[in-house]
């Protein structure tokens, strides 16, 4: 018998609760607080190719625009919020890095743009 499944005594029904089951009790409230579970990167690395981010962004080396590193470093740690990095993705921004301006990405979905903000402050792991 498997060991995560016992039978109840009286009845000989299993008493283990289904560990999707018990994961959603976490992630459940976790969600409706608006906590953000952080991306897999190799996702979120393909969303940056998807909308060419990698065009003028890189990891480490500064291209047109900062690298995924300076960007993490300059907004990460409490800097700003994943919402604030979302909305410059979104509607572009200029002065911030450079003369050069980012120009806007309005085509990049609220909940893509959402991720890729959240992998940035993240380190851009």
């Amino acid at each position: 018998m498997n060991e995560d499944r016992k039978p109840h005594r009286r009845s000989g029904r299993t008493t283990a609760i289904p560990r999707a089951f018990l994961a959603s009790l976490v992630a459940v409230p976790c969600i409706a607080a608006g906590i953000a579970w952080p991306a897999p990167a190799a996702a979120s690395q393909a969303l940056a190719q998807k909308y060419s981010c990698v065009a003028c962004h890189q990891a480490t080396a500064k291209v047109v625009g900062p690298s995924w590193k300076d960007i993490g470093a300059k907004y990460g740690d409490g800097k700003g919020t994943a919402a604030q990095l979302a909305a410059s993705i979104k509607a572009g921004s200029s002065g911030k890095w450079a003369p050069m301006p980012m120009p806007a990405q309005a085509q990049v979905p609220d909940a893509d743009a959402q991720l890729l903000a959240q992998w940035l402050l993240d380190g851009a792991k």
